[in-house]
């Protein structure tokens, strides 16, 4: 295969494909009409050694670059519950890496290998009610108290709240300071004062299950603290970065799936005595969709050889937040309107894949957010 990509990446991506498309597609309706799927998925993610692709073999990872998180967000955007997908990448790619990255030794011993053999699950917790992508204007706080930092506040829209054992937590330390008094707490399912409570069914994502963290105040252990005190709107500005990456990676190849579908669906639909990719509207948008697809494909590469470099990436990043998250929306729109009635009923893919993927342009920094990012990298 082609460079990015070796030979040891493309057998990592038959294992991968081959797992979403035995174990997991053939469950998605039950878990997304449950709302949530069952914790022993992410243990035999583990088992498979999904779980720690870049992280150090010293933990259980795989000790992998950049191209394997890119191969596993593709393969895993194939599954037909892309709030399955989403809550996995929160576990892999936007909690854990927190701990990996600034947690202290004693921290990582204590709840990496757990992590990365899937027995312990984990979530962020940066929005609240009244907040949104405003991370610095947050209200919960955290109190040292001897050797304890004393929580309150409350978190929403908490990917994993329920299945979660492990809450990577953002809360002020030094309420005055404003985002430079921001600290990062790893709280544990069961500490006195947390209550969780299931939100609202969403509009999509389904099979993810979402919540509100409350705290009231949580006792957390001092050496629970991610990295330095009041350092912790830095490293989730870090963050974000990874998290925008992986999901614009995974649901860029959720619309892949989805055009692939119209195309077999246009190839077999019959209209007026023709095959609808017969007519040449059809085939135009199809194409032209593709397109689309193929250039932001091609920016998400680019920003992976980036991040491969070492090198800033919060421009590149969030052009593809952005750019990524419009172009899967457009063919969700385009590719319903494709199936025609049957695109609105739940027998075809497409109706969930059009409510799945609209939180895309919302979650890990609104589009505008990052459009205003990228005007001030431009000087403007």
């Amino acid at each position: 295969m082609d460079y990015p990509f070796s030979e040891e990446h493309r057998i990592f991506r038959k294992a991968v494909r081959r797992f979403v498309e035995e174990e997991l597609n053939p469950h998605v309706d039950e878990w997304e009409a449950a709302g949530i799927f069952p914790k022993d998925v992410y243990r035999r993610m583990g088992e498979l050694g999904f779980l720690g692709i870049r992280y150090d073999e010293q933990y259980g990872g795989a000790g992998a670059d950049i191209w394997s998180t890119v191969v596993f967000c593709e393969e895993l955007g194939r599954c037909r519950s892309r709030g399955l997908t989403m809550s996995v990448l929160v576990h892999t790619d936007m909690s854990s890496p927190y701990l990996y990255k600034y947690g202290s030794e004693a921290l990582k011993q204590k709840f990496l290998p757990a992590m990365i053999r899937g027995e312990k699950v984990g979530a962020i917790a940066l929005t609240e009610p009244g907040g949104g992508s405003d991370l610095a204007a947050m209200r919960t706080t955290a109190k040292k108290k001897g050797a304890y930092y004393i929580l309150n506040g409350s978190k929403t829209f908490i990917t994993n709240a329920l299945n979660a054992d492990l809450f990577f937590v953002a809360c002020k330390t030094d309420p005055s300071a404003g985002h430079r008094g921001v600290s990062m707490l790893l709280v544990e399912k069961g500490t006195p004062g947390l209550s969780i409570q299931k939100l609202p069914k969403k509009l999509g994502m389904h099979a993810s299950d979402t919540g509100e963290l409350f705290f009231e105040n949580c006792p957390v252990p001092a050496e629970n603290l991610i990295g330095e005190e009041n350092k912790g709107f830095y490293y989730i500005m870090q963050g974000l970065q990874n998290e925008r990456f992986v999901s614009a990676v995974a649901f860029t190849s959720s619309a892949q799936q989805a055009l692939e579908d119209a195309i077999r669906y246009a190839q077999e639909r019959e209209l007026f005595g023709k095959k609808l990719s017969e007519f040449q509207i059809t085939r135009h948008k199809l194409a032209k969709l593709q397109t689309k697809l193929e250039a932001a494909r091609q920016l998400l590469y680019q920003a992976a050889r980036v991040i491969e470099a070492g090198e800033d990436a919060t421009t590149i990043v969030s052009m593809c937040k952005a750019f990524c998250a419009d172009v899967a929306c457009e063919v969700a729109d385009e590719c319903l309107q494709i199936h025609g009635g049957y695109g609105y009923i739940e027998e075809y893919d497409i109706a969930r894949f059009y409510r799945d993927i609209r939180l895309w342009k919302i979650g890990a920094g609104t589009t505008e957010v990052m459009y205003e990012i990228i005007a001030k990298r431009m000087g403007i």
